[in-house]
């Protein structure tokens, strides 16, 4: 069951940046940053790079987070649940929310790339582990 935790660590960390989006662009409406009218259809209007930034980061979360969710259930399931993969599992959500701090603060391309790529790897392994588990 523990491999189930990091997917609820990672669920928290979308939550909390896509809570943390609707309070900023309420935030930004309010002082006048942004014209409500930008989110009928997402156009006509410029919205402020922090809010881009933050918007195209939540998009980033619901893209390959996608597959860990994946992973984890299909390890949980077939009972497949080693150690490795739980220290795997937790790695790859660290790595995430480190990806989300750099994002989200200095935003350095580099460093960011690095994690992502990284926790792109993990996930890779964490893959090919179940399905090695599987074959057995």
């Amino acid at each position: 069951m523990t491999i189930l935790y990091p997917t609820f660590a990672l669920a928290g960390l979308t939550m909390f940046c896509v809570f943390r989006m609707g309070i900023l662009r309420f935030s930004a409406v309010r002082r006048g940053e942004l014209d409500p009218r930008f989110y009928r259809l997402y156009r006509d209007y410029e919205e402020p790079e922090y809010l881009r930034a933050l918007s195209r980061h939540i998009v980033n979360l619901h893209e390959a987070p996608v597959l860990f969710y994946a992973v984890s259930i299909i390890a949980f399931v077939t009972e497949s649940v080693t150690t490795l993969l739980i220290v795997l599992a937790w790695t790859y959500v660290a790595f995430r929310y480190a990806h989300s701090y750099i994002h989200l603060t200095s935003n350095k391309v580099l460093y960011r790339f690095r994690l992502f790529a990284v926790s792109q790897i993990v996930l890779l392994v964490l893959w090919l582990l179940v399905l090695v588990g599987l074959l057995r």
